[in-house]
């Protein structure tokens, strides 16, 4: 019977089944957020979602009851244990909030789909190079924010008038979200102003944001070189044993041409 659900559980037909469920959940959550949609499929809409619910719930007693022990060491089990735990959780009182974090359950489709879980994976896998590029940037934009209050503080000082302002206007400058305004606002009053803005930008922007890319792309190398690797390997093994297989048969082959006939 394990085996059987183990089999259910596996096959392409079923996890198709799961990925359908959740758009169709997430497509019924969104039309929630239209009032004159729920006034009138309201019911309809609702008997979606529970249904959706009932079938991940089934789903995940299906792999406890599979996996058993084993449940707990997927880091993906967990997460998707976790998204249907708050579904059940009550709505209510001062756990209203839960049930807007129903649209979570979209988010199962991260550990249904392999590409979108190799994608999560290398993202993981980048975040200890990711966190020393995020020091740098921290490090970067508090040089520049103290320079840029010392310097156009008393120019603009809704924009630079303090260090957690000046913080803030150049995270937004480093963006690219109207920074153009900001640096004419400042050039009014320090014509040489352009050249700030403008190292600044090709720092974070072209260069320490660049780096964010590489270090990603870096990851999902890695983690298609170790699939192709894990796939070799397989196919390696595969080809020793059938290899193995056919030296057998040449053995029964030539035990039965040498054995007397009775």
């Amino acid at each position: 019977m394990r085996e059987r659900t183990r089999a259910v559980l596996a096959h392409k037909h079923f996890q198709r089944f799961i990925v359908g469920v959740i758009l169709v959940n997430a497509a019924t959550l969104g039309l929630e957020t239209f009032p004159p949609v729920v006034e009138r499929y309201g019911t309809l809409l609702t008997v979606v979602d529970h249904a959706a619910l009932y079938i991940f719930a089934v789903e995940l007693l299906a792999k406890i009851y599979v996996e058993r022990a084993r449940f707990v060491r997927d880091p993906w089990n967990i997460f998707d244990f976790l998204i249907v735990a708050i579904a059940f959780a009550p709505a209510t009182g001062g756990l209203s909030v839960l049930r807007a974090m129903r649209v979570l359950r979209a988010l199962r489709l991260l550990s249904v789909v392999p590409s979108l879980r190799r994608v999560v994976s290398a993202l993981l896998r980048a975040m200890p190079g990711m966190s020393s590029i995020v020091v740098l940037l921290g490090l970067v934009l508090y040089v520049a924010a103290v320079m840029a209050t010392k310097l156009y503080g008393s120019a603009a000082p809704d924009r630079f008038g303090s260090l957690p302002t000046s913080l803030f206007t150049l995270y937004q400058t480093m963006t690219g979200d109207d920074w153009g305004n900001i640096a004419r606002e400042v050039m009014t009053r320090h014509p040489s102003a352009w050249i700030f803005f403008t190292i600044f930008i090709l720092v974070c922007t072209f260069v320490i944001l660049n780096l964010f890319m590489a270090v990603v792309v870096s990851a999902m190398d890695e983690e298609s070189a170790e699939e192709r690797a894990a796939l070799q390997d397989g196919a390696m093994h595969s080809e020793l044993i059938l290899r193995e297989l056919a030296e057998l048969r040449k053995e029964v082959a030539e035990l039965r041409r040498h054995s007397p006939v009775e």
